[in-house]
């Protein structure tokens, strides 16, 4: 008689969804229209116990340029003084866990998709966007975490963006203010200035970055209101880049720094900044040995980033250079044209894309005259990006013929082949984070 295996086949459990997949279906469910408001976010963080409640004290962080920079070098100070820092900044480049840095590093793959099916489950079908779901799993994060402080970078504005529901920050710094994202924020620099400074709580401490003059008497008279007091660049602290020295003076007197490890003397201003932080900040050992350390260490991805391995770089001639960066209105322009304009010792050429949403002209503008040649290309995958044709049609209005690439490979391959037999070259990948983290992907 035949015999009969009774033995159940095994169970499997099935795999949790990883946070790529997570994030796509927000995405899809919660479509990535931008509605600045408060009350979304805050309804969500009731449900989950209100954990924004529960994180370390906050520095929060707004403003048009050098956000992301000015927290990369006071995380590094703190961590070079000993101290466990938490950071919040956007958007990511390669992987969404950029995003969410712990006490110690990125937050972990299993850690970020329970916080985001958390989430997910908490809001259930109200209505929430993206970014207002994802930092509210973000500050369960932080939450769950021990840390002495928390760096919180704004997405968007200030007033109505999602990370300003934390009733009472540590510190508050306002970066250099310029003409961005004007369908959300307003077309002048004052109703943009009136949202950044939406941030200033009473009583509590602000740096200010160097503004134009019409911004800073926004931030002044806001300040005024609320009662906050100000520590403005150009009053309170100066920094200068001067004779091969960083040179920073305040309320702890005039000193002296190592130039800052990252590219650009546009960085001069966020050290600056960031410097004028540590001061604030008087209840950390942020000596002199730890904010010049912290200087020399900060690491900010795609912000005026020297390539110098990878498959991209390798499709340029020995001697060439490739530099990568994510700026994308036209006061990034000016500034990359600052340092195009030290560039003079090689020729230059443009690889840039960039969002239908910013004014591609004013951002190239700047440069057209310091640039020999610009190739045009789609951001790829992105919804939102200008077509390479566009954005050739925008380069030539600002000033300069532009060729279309189907790709970054492309146009480095094509330039390449273009200037075989000459002499070296400098090549800058530019106009978008979005293009930049394609960028990085791509390079491996």
């Amino acid at each position: 008689m035949a015999m009969t295996n009774n033995i159940p086949p095994r169970s499997r459990t099935p795999k949790p969804p990883t946070s790529d997949a997570i994030l796509d279906r927000l995405t899809r469910l919660h479509p990535k229209i931008i509605d600045l408001s408060l009350g979304r976010v805050e309804a969500l963080l009731a449900r989950l116990g209100h954990p924004e409640a529960r994180v370390a004290p906050v520095v929060h962080v707004a403003g048009t340029n050098g956000k992301g920079s000015t927290v990369a070098f006071l995380r590094a100070m703190l961590e070079a003084a000993g101290a466990r820092a938490q950071a919040y900044t956007s958007p990511h480049l390669v992987r969404f866990h950029e995003r969410i840095r712990l006490a110690g590093g990125p937050i972990a793959e299993a850690a970020l998709g329970d916080l985001l099916m958390a989430c997910e489950a908490a809001n259930g079908t109200a209505p929430i966007t993206f970014f207002e779901i994802t930092t509210a799993a973000a500050f369960l994060a932080f939450a769950r975490e021990p840390a002495d402080l928390l760096l919180l970078e704004t997405g968007l504005g200030g007033r109505l963006d999602a990370t300003n529901v934390i009733a009472r920050p540590r510190l508050v710094v306002i970066t250099p203010i310029s003409i961005d994202h004007v369908q959300y924020l307003g077309g002048t620099i004052e109703e943009i200035a009136h949202e950044k400074a939406g941030i200033l709580k009473p009583g509590v401490p602000a740096v200010i970055g160097p503004q134009p003059p019409a911004a800073l008497g926004v931030i002044e008279r806001r300040a005024a209101e609320v009662g906050a007091p100000l520590h403005r660049c150009g009053r309170e602290w100066h920094a200068r880049a001067k004779d091969g020295v960083l040179h920073f003076e305040g309320r702890d007197g005039a000193r002296t720094y190592p130039l800052p490890g990252l590219a650009g003397a546009f960085q001069a201003v966020n050290a600056g900044v960031a410097l004028a932080c540590a001061e604030c900040l008087d209840e950390f050992a942020l000596d002199q040995p730890a904010r010049a350390a912290g200087l020399a260490r900060a690491a900010w991805p795609a912000r005026l980033q020297r390539l110098r391995t990878g498959p991209l770089p390798a499709l340029l001639a020995p001697g060439w250079e490739l530099w990568l960066d994510g700026g994308h209105n036209a006061a990034a322009g000016e500034a990359l044209a600052k340092v195009a304009r030290g560039w003079r010792d090689r020729p230059l050429h443009l690889v840039y894309g960039m969002l239908n949403t910013k004014a591609a002209r004013d951002f190239v503008r700047p440069l057209a005259p310091l640039a020999a040649s610009l190739h045009a290309v789609t951001i790829p995958g992105v919804e939102a990006a200008l077509t390479a044709e566009a954005a050739a049609a925008e380069a030539a209005a600002a000033g300069i013929a532009a060729m279309v690439s189907p790709g970054v490979d492309v146009a480095l391959k094509t330039i390449a082949a273009a200037h075989a037999s000459g002499a070296s070259g400098r090549v800058l990948i530019c106009g978008s984070l979005y293009l930049a983290g394609s960028v990085l992907a791509e390079n491996g």
